[in-house]
């Protein structure tokens, strides 16, 4: 029997000892170099000069001393975790010297000499991974929690870690294997007269997973805005105010803005936050006939960043009659996320809109009502109605009613796993539902079980670890 990949790799790397900077590059206050293996504590001992011997989980102060003179070169503090008590599962040593490159590639070098590897990106973790430390969600939520970017993603990736995402798997998956088990049996029996389960009992239970795993597939479009972050175009025609409000929503002055219509030639982008999920504003040039080639190649460019963003803000001018083009493009819209912001209230009173028979923050008549869609009104000269605008848009970025804020799936590989999982279910319904035999029945079943193994890496094969751990930061 051929030994499992993972089983291989564990034994491979157990006799290696790695080393890494685990802070970033360039200089700083401090630095750290991280040692893991069975010689790590050897190591740090001929890298730095203690007054008393490495303790578990207790910090020593150091000298870091010169390789040609052995004077003292620096000042560190080491702390030391001996295996199975640390990170990895190995015996872990890091070293926090001052941060000076230098003395950390010094120190690195050291290691190497004294017969340490090079930490390929995210090793440590994967070691963690390999030792039974972490499961793969868990293990991915560490790259997550070092690349958030806002509160909210750096919450969700810490539940993660903590195991939100397995414990929403795992009923699903004992429910499984209940299933599984349950039919094995009546294979294993049929000659000692043992009752077959009934098609209907099999059918409910597999309808019982399919339905929790789905909607554990659900919260994919929420948690890919979570880990992804989304686009949101501010479109219009020319002089409506898009690049005031822009310059508004990020509360300083990042677009040119002028009396002058077709100011904005070619997209403008920054990024926000908008409860807690990141946001690229772009700021794209005025819909309407182009005066000249560059104007021309500024609107293609608007329409692109249109058909691409995930939310759009339509820009039509208070003051102005709503036109039939500015209708037109609101009313194709349709199945979009989209507030409609009638900007320069301040130019128009309360009278004249009563006038035109417009109600504020409400679809105009001639615009098919659409679900989702908000109207609102703003005025970037005397800021009304901005603080409105910045919440309305934080509510349609935020989690689903009834959504559940942990556990959920925040990449397409853990949507892949549980959507391949109810596949095979629906597969195996479709099979019970034309009497196939349970033998063929379990091979769905079964297909179902290994997508949800390799979710929490189970029995993830040994190149998709590598594309996993490779995204990871040297030193982590």
């Amino acid at each position: 029997m051929q030994p499992h990949p993972q089983t291989t790799e564990r034994e491979s790397i157990a006799q290696e000892t790695i080393v890494a900077i685990s802070t970033p590059p360039g200089r700083g206050g401090i630095g750290i170099v991280r040692l893991s293996g069975p010689h790590a504590v050897e190591m740090a001992n001929g890298l730095i000069r203690t007054r008393g011997p490495l303790e578990h989980a207790r910090a020593r102060f150091a000298e870091v001393p010169d390789p040609e003179s052995g004077a003292r070169l620096d000042e560190a503090i080491v702390t030391c975790f001996l295996c199975p008590h640390t990170y990895t599962g190995e015996d872990l040593v890091e070293i926090a010297a001052h941060g000076s490159p230098v003395i950390l590639e010094l120190l690195v070098r050291q290691a190497l000499r004294a017969g340490a590897r090079l930490a390929r990106p995210g090793e440590f973790t994967e070691r963690a991974f390999l030792a039974g430390r972490l499961d793969l969600t868990q293990a991915e939520a560490v790259r997550d929690l070092i690349e958030a970017q806002t509160l909210y993603q750096a919450r969700v990736a810490s539940e993660q870690m903590g195991g939100a995402l397995s414990r929403r798997v795992q009923p699903q998956k004992e429910k499984l294997v209940e299933l599984i088990a349950l039919l094995e049996a009546g294979i294993d029996f049929a000659e000692d007269d043992v009752e077959i389960t009934p098609d209907r009992e099999i059918v409910t239970r597999m309808d019982t997973i399919s339905d929790g795993l789905g909607i554990l597939a659900r919260s994919f479009e929420h948690g890919r805005m979570v880990h992804e972050g989304l686009r949101l175009a501010i479109v219009g025609r020319p002089n409506v105010g898009k690049s005031s409000l822009f310059n508004r929503l990020l509360e300083r002055e990042r677009a040119i803005v002028t009396a002058h219509p077709g100011t904005t030639r070619d997209l403008v982008t920054e990024r926000l936050s908008l409860g807690g999920i990141p946001v690229e504003l772009v700021d794209t040039a005025g819909l309407r006939e182009a005066s000249d080639e560059a104007e021309a190649m500024g609107i293609r460019k608007s329409r692109e960043a249109l058909a691409d963003a995930d939310l759009v803000m339509v820009v039509v001018d208070a003051s102005d009659p709503l036109r039939r083009e500015e209708a037109a493009l609101i009313a194709s819209l349709h199945a979009r996320r989209v507030v409609v912001v009638r900007n320069k209230c301040d130019l128009v009173s309360g009278s004249e809109e009563a006038e035109e028979g417009v109600v504020p923050d409400q679809e105009p008549s001639g615009i098919p009502p659409e679900a989702g869609r908000i109207w609102l009104r703003t005025s970037v000269v005397t800021g009304e109605g901005v603080a409105a605008l910045r919440e309305a848009l934080a509510a349609m970025v935020r989690n689903p009613p009834g959504e559940s804020e942990s556990g959920i799936l925040t990449s397409l590989r853990h949507f892949e796993a549980v959507q391949g999982a109810v596949e095979s279910l629906n597969a195996a319904r479709t099979a019970v539902e034309r009497k196939v035999p349970h033998e063929m029945l379990l091979l769905d079943l079964y297909g179902a079980l290994r997508q949800l193994d390799a979710l929490t890496g189970e029995t993830t094969s040994e190149d998709i670890l590598t594309r996993i751990f490779s995204t990871f930061c040297i030193g982590k």
